[in-house]
């Protein structure tokens, strides 16, 4: 069994404190991918740059303060690969990638710009989904070819369907859930495999954040944003996909929680 867990920690340093350290240490994973790291490597203490018993990897954004993302291994990696070759983006700290021999798999980790409907931030968004869509088109292609898998895990800022968000209806004009956004995501899953949706085809969510706002978390008016995207030969040995909710409100250490599937490979 091969398993993955993701998660935008909203600041490394500050989930650390709220209890990331205790659940990485729990954690069954082989792989941890995570998003809004918000550090530079020299930054962090030892034991979130370079963990006991992992193999860490990190993608730190030139904007300091900002972006940043980190893959931990349990076996060291054949390859590491920072960014997917775009000028624009390579060094905003949104996409970290690396080959395991075995068993086999590239596993990406993604923190898609979030965007705001009527500013630049959002042209930037759909640029990089442009630029990142050849990617994913360049990724499934080799991997096929190579007879091997590819998982890209990460905060895709984007909630697919209605049953992805809880007020769905409220945020059609939404940066996350705008009509070209959704349209993307669909054109990637075409060829792609959304896993969690894959094992739960007729569920609302499971969401993956909620606002620190108000009584969102209480009351899971959240949005499910957060994937593990497989090739199709991978997802189709996915047994598990849950999203790891805090049991209160409290107990959170990041306004995401973690996505963690497992693999039959």
């Amino acid at each position: 069994m091969f398993t993955v867990a993701s998660v935008n920690v909203n600041g490394i340093r500050a989930a650390a404190k709220k209890g990331l350290l205790a659940w990485l240490e729990e954690t069954a994973a082989d792989v941890v991918c995570l998003q809004e790291v918000r550090a530079e490597p020299d930054q962090l203490p030892a034991r979130l740059r370079d963990p006991d018993g992992w193999h860490a990897y990190h993608a730190p954004a030139t904007a300091k303060g900002r972006a940043g993302v980190s893959v931990f291994t349990r076996r060291a990696p054949s390859a590491v690969r920072v960014g997917f070759g775009s000028a624009e983006f390579d060094a905003s700290g949104r996409y970290l990638e690396v080959d395991l021999a075995e068993p086999g798999i590239t596993v990406g980790s993604l923190y898609l710009p979030s965007g705001e409907v009527g500013t630049e931030r959002q042209e930037q968004k759909l640029r990089f989904m442009a630029a990142f869509g050849d990617h994913l088109a360049a990724l499934h292609a080799r991997t096929t070819e190579d007879g091997t898998h590819a998982l890209v895990c990460g905060d895709w800022n984007i909630a697919h369907q209605e049953a992805d968000l809880k007020n769905w209806r409220a945020n059609q004009k939404s940066a996350g859930f705008l009509p070209e956004e959704r349209a993307w995501l669909t054109g990637v899953l075409g060829s792609w495999t959304d896993v969690v949706r894959h094992l739960h085809p007729d569920v609302l969510g499971p969401y993956s954040w909620w606002s620190y706002r108000g009584k969102a978390f209480d009351n899971d008016t959240g949005w499910r944003i957060d994937y593990q995207v497989a090739t199709p030969a991978l997802a189709k040995t996915a047994v598990t996909g849950v999203v790891e909710r805090a049991p209160s409100y409290e107990s959170r250490w990041s306004d995401h929680a973690p996505v963690t599937a497992v693999y039959d490979v």
